[in-house]
């Protein structure tokens, strides 16, 4: 009688839990990054860390 779970697969299942979350959190940020607001935010950031502006 075996009473030890073979845990085959476990790695496999818990990469594709970690893919779709880093799925949908890059698809969340496409969403902000859409946004005008937030796109002349991080406009206004990079040019005066640059000195453009």
């Amino acid at each position: 009688m075996n009473l030890i779970k073979s845990e085959r697969g476990a790695i496999t299942a818990e990469y594709a839990i970690a893919t779709l979350a880093g799925v949908a959190f890059a698809g969340l940020m496409l969403l902000i990054m859409r946004s005008e607001e937030v796109r002349q935010l991080l406009f206004g950031l990079v040019a005066r860390a640059l000195g453009i502006s």
